[in-house]
């Protein structure tokens, strides 16, 4: 089952891809956030064969909700669910910017792409870790 990690955000969006296995995320493509972008990536989804979106939920550690983001996440998700008929889950995004980019090269440290790895890496984790009990 491939899987596509969304890092959302008000200009761009990263994006990354599962492999075949769902167990390791690979950094794709950061799109701008446009009238194309749901187009784009409903166009990725079909030509990855992707089976289920994993997104980063914008909400602070405290639990509170990003009062200009988690809307504009959500409005998003409602897109994609109109084009799609496959599972969107939101999860925890937390430091997903900051840990990619303690393994980004010098002058490449902001990458939507490889924190859309993070988030999705994080997901697949913590899922074979469930299957594992």
């Amino acid at each position: 089952m491939r899987y596509l990690g969304i890092d959302f955000g008000m200009r761009r969006v990263g994006l990354a891809v599962s492999n075949e296995e769902g167990t390791i995320a690979f950094p794709r493509i950061t799109l701008k956030n446009d009238d194309d972008l749901t187009r784009e990536i409903l166009k990725l989804i079909e030509t990855e064969k992707i089976h289920h979106i994993i997104i980063g939920d914008t909400k602070a550690l405290s639990g509170e909700p990003n009062p200009i983001v988690s809307l504009s996440v959500d409005l998003f998700i409602e897109e994609l669910k109109a084009g799609i008929a496959i599972p969107i889950e939101k999860v925890f995004e937390g430091w997903s910017s900051i840990e990619a980019s303690r393994y980004a090269p010098k002058g490449k440290e902001h990458d939507d792409a490889a924190a859309a790895a993070i988030i999705l890496q994080r997901y697949l984790d913590a899922k074979s870790a469930s299957q594992m009990l």
